[in-house]
């Protein structure tokens, strides 16, 4: 990716969907907003208004996997939506791994903190560690 580049990054769930933004200049992603699935259907109406705000030249999403490295049932499905992102927005759509995501969310924000909040930082987590390897 080209320095100065601004990107979304995904942390998609059945229930919720943690969203962070980041930058190629700086390297760095912030936690942004967590959105609500509706009807077991990601909330697309959210998603194109935060590309239409921010922007972004690519999204990342995260794609979780077993500490083996094979694939688990949450795979595909971030997997289908992150082929969703990218049919319906035209944007370049990378896929990062995303082991343990939002085990290091919960111990970065402490056990007590909504599901929400951690959602959202596992969505950095997972830009951040995307920025590093892009970089």
């Amino acid at each position: 990716m080209a320095i100065g580049q601004t990107v979304l990054g995904f942390d998609f769930g059945e229930k919720r969907t943690g969203v962070a933004v980041g930058q190629t200049l700086t390297g760095t992603a912030t936690a942004l907003t967590t959105l609500y699935s509706e009807g077991n259907k990601p909330d697309w109406r959210s998603i194109e208004n935060l590309i239409q705000e921010w922007q972004p030249d690519a999204l990342v999403v995260g794609i979780p996997l077993h500490m083996d490295g094979c694939e688990q049932a949450m795979t595909k499905k971030a997997r289908k939506f992150a082929r969703q992102l990218e049919g319906r927005f035209d944007l370049p759509v990378h896929e990062a791994e995303e082991r343990l995501s939002s085990l290091e969310a919960e111990q970065t924000l402490g056990k007590h903190t909504e599901k929400a909040a951690i959602d959202r930082e596992a969505a950095r987590i997972i830009l951040q560690s995307w920025l590093a390897s892009a970089s």
